[in-house]
């Protein structure tokens, strides 16, 4: 007993004790200025893209690339990164396609139909009143669904009643007629 006793203050020692000093850190590596730049193209003598990217070492990152899109338009983005985010500047004006532009349409559909709800402050109602109604069946089938599960619940609401109504006889019987937590205990 008394190796026990001593082996779980042994335990308790090593777990509280400071190992702060045994960790440590990982060295911070300064940023290093680096400047790279590439050209490329699918076909020799062809260039269709090309990159350049330069930085300054203090974590400001310039860069700039440029690629021929499908239409055969040179196409090129000017960025700077730094510790605010990435910030591009676009040579073209993206244009939506008309697939785009019918799910922006139907996105602010929806977005303003919902914000009129919610101004109503009846949300769901134009939506519930839109929605489809329980054929004869279904209604059907739902009240039969409900009954059966009425019928349950009442069911195992009288098995549990008789359970309990035997753990206090069985307790009523007992010797000591101590019970704490519905077990046994002599």
């Amino acid at each position: 007993m008394k190796q026990f006793i001593v082996l779980v203050v042994c335990l308790l020692a090593v777990a509280a004790a400071d190992v702060s000093h045994l960790v440590t850190p990982e060295p911070k590596v300064p940023a290093s200025p680096y400047v790279f730049s590439y050209q490329a193209g699918r076909a020799p003598g062809h260039v269709d893209r090309q990159h350049t990217e330069v930085s300054d070492g203090s974590g400001v990152i310039r860069g700039a690339f440029s690629y021929v899109d499908p239409k055969n338009q040179v196409r090129t983005v000017q960025y700077v990164a730094d510790e605010h985010g990435f910030h591009p500047q676009l040579s073209h004006k993206l244009e939506d396609s008309a697939a785009v532009q019918a799910a922006k349409q139907r996105h602010f559909a929806a977005y303003n139909r919902i914000a009129q709800e919610h101004a109503n402050h009846t949300p769901g109602q134009v939506a519930l009143a839109n929605a489809p109604h329980a054929s004869a069946a279904v209604a059907h089938a739902t009240q039969k669904h409900l009954s059966a599960f009425e019928r349950i619940a009442a069911e195992h609401a009288a098995i549990g009643r008789q359970q309990e109504a035997q753990r206090l006889a069985l307790a009523a019987q007992s010797e000591h007629g101590e019970i704490e937590d519905g077990q046994y205990h002599p």
